[in-house]
């Protein structure tokens, strides 16, 4: 599936970037960076990017990502220099950076690289460093480096003399060799700032307070009188957003569905019935648990765990779907990250399949609707706060629509799962005691295969090893281990060791990236 959907972008009237996608690990940064500042962007893989995108999307701006390739690669992914023969205002970042230099007939060469944080000092005041300083420290992934290129002018240079930014004189096409959009950068988004509304004039408006009834309007439009839809719910923030807006959108032709595929926190199903119920959905409750835990039995990789969920699901559906033949439609709660992680962009590997989008069988026949995947999670639940969803739902920690499924690492067992349960609810109920919980991005255990020899009762125990993951972030693209008091890790160590058969608890402390927050 194509990630980029001209129809709602097309059919959005405040200003637009387009960010063209080379590639870069740091692609949807610049996107998560540039709605920050109130401006809607919207992601084209090269290789869809057009002229007559552009002139459908009609874009304030353009920017070019960075990227893994070389402008001397066979192959090497680039745009058309109809590019420069526009009026809209260009950025390049790393890789588009050296592309830019490179069509306009410039010199790329091959160095010794820089990586990590660099030293640079502006050496011509302009619009894009105002206010910026003149030195600072930027992130650098690149090997390649401009040498030079006709009509530029240098605005930037490295500790190592390389051009960290230019721009083409009489134009507004600027370059940057680092990555503005990391935090690692000295006022990065101070940078993107300046481009966006010294440079490019665009407006700020994209806010989230006005735009959930043109979300509701785009729903209308799609879905036609009598067709109904059937959402899947978790009863997390994402699904329950997506089945309210369905909902106010066409009313009772929405069938919710909440599945129990028996990989769940103790006492979620109540809880998420209760929830549901509390705003006015009904669901469809189906107990599955058995159908997913006899086929998931003694799997091993998590890959395959989430098919089989997904394909679970796929079934489950279609059982639905053929005693309810007015449904035509199936609403996924997918946000911007999915896609992401799902290599949903074309040039982006692949990290983690999505259950969302890999497991539903083809028979099924249907046009799938996916109202916020346009929107990032903290996005998502500002649109619950406007619907008047519960704080208790808005902000309730972001869990895995696999469950604790993909939290167990190796072979899937019955015996672990339990483990896992009685764990996650020990760490869940010491941070809450200690007023933790609402105040960090994500926390839970994790269960493997490997066993630890411990004591148990003046007896030799071999128990299992716990790994606690808690962690920061504020949209999920990046996270950071959670720096909490060691008395309350020391806490969760006792109770699990005490109550469980494990016989060491660790603390995962690196950061996303080059982790992922959950295990698989």
């Amino acid at each position: 599936m194509n990630w980029f959907d001209s129809k709602y972008a097309e059919s959005y009237s405040g200003d637009k970037v387009i960010v063209v996608n080379f590639g870069s690990q740091y692609t949807h940064l610049i996107a998560r960076r540039v709605r920050d500042l109130n401006v809607f962007s919207l992601i084209v893989d090269y290789e869809d990017f057009s002229r007559d995108i552009v002139d459908k999307i009609n874009p304030c701006a353009i920017i070019l990502s960075g990227g893994p390739s070389s402008v001397f690669d066979e192959n090497a992914p680039s745009v058309g220099k109809w590019l420069f023969e526009l009026n809209t205002p260009i950025l390049g970042i790393c890789y588009g950076h050296q592309l830019i230099a490179h069509l306009l007939g410039g010199v790329v060469r091959e160095g010794f690289g820089e990586y990590g944080p660099v030293d640079i000092r502006i050496v011509n005041e302009n619009d894009l460093f105002k206010n910026w300083g003149l030195r600072g420290t930027v992130w650098m992934s690149h090997r390649d480096y401009v040498v030079e290129a006709p009509g530029i002018e240098i605005l930037a240079v490295s500790e190592n003399n390389y051009i960290a930014s230019f721009r083409v004189r009489d134009r507004k096409i600027y370059g940057v060799q680092f990555h503005p959009e990391v935090k690692h950068t000295w006022k990065g988004d101070l940078i993107i700032s300046n481009f966006l509304f010294n440079i490019a004039n665009c407006r700020k408006t994209w806010f989230i307070e006005n735009i959930v009834s043109d979300i509701i309007d785009y729903i209308r439009k799609q879905i036609n009188p009598g067709e109904k839809v059937l959402v899947a719910t978790s009863g997390g923030v994402d699904s329950t957003v997506t089945a309210v807006l369905i909902h106010k959108a066409i009313g009772d032709n929405i069938i919710p569905v909440f599945v129990n595929h028996g990989l769940l926190r103790k006492n979620e199903v109540d809880e998420v019935l209760n929830n549901l119920l509390g705003i006015g959905l009904k669901p469809l409750y189906i107990d599955a648990s058995e159908r997913f835990l006899s086929k998931l039995e003694n799997t091993v990789e998590c890959e395959e765990r989430r098919k089989i969920i997904g394909e679970e699901f796929g079934r489950i559906f279609k059982e639905i779907i053929d005693e309810n033949p007015s449904i035509k439609w199936i609403a996924q709660g997918t946000i911007y990250p999915d896609f992401i992680e799902s290599g949903g962009l074309k040039h982006s590997s692949r990290i983690k399949s999505h259950h969302n989008v890999a497991g539903f069988p083809q028979e099924l026949g249907l046009k799938v609707i996916e109202p916020i995947k346009w929107f990032y999670k903290d996005e998502v639940r500002r649109i619950g706060k406007i619907l008047g969803l519960p704080n208790s739902l808005i902000n309730r920690q972001p869990f895995p629509g696999p469950g604790l499924g993909v939290r167990i690492i190796g072979k899937f067992t019955r015996e672990k799962l339990e483990i896992l349960r009685e764990a996650t609810e020990i760490v869940e109920n010491i941070l809450k005691k200690h007023g933790l919980l609402n105040n960090i991005w994500q926390a839970f255990p994790v269960i493997g295969d490997d066993k630890w020899i411990g004591i148990k009762g003046d007896k030799r125990f071999e128990g299992y090893i716990i790994t606690i993951r808690i962690v920061e972030s504020e949209d999920a693209m990046t996270a950071d281990y959670s720096r909490i008091p060691y008395s309350i890790l020391d806490e969760i160590t006792r109770e699990i060791t005490s109550r469980l058969p494990v016989t060491v608890v660790t603390y995962a402390v690196t950061p996303k990236p080059p982790s992922t927050i959950e295990p698989c």
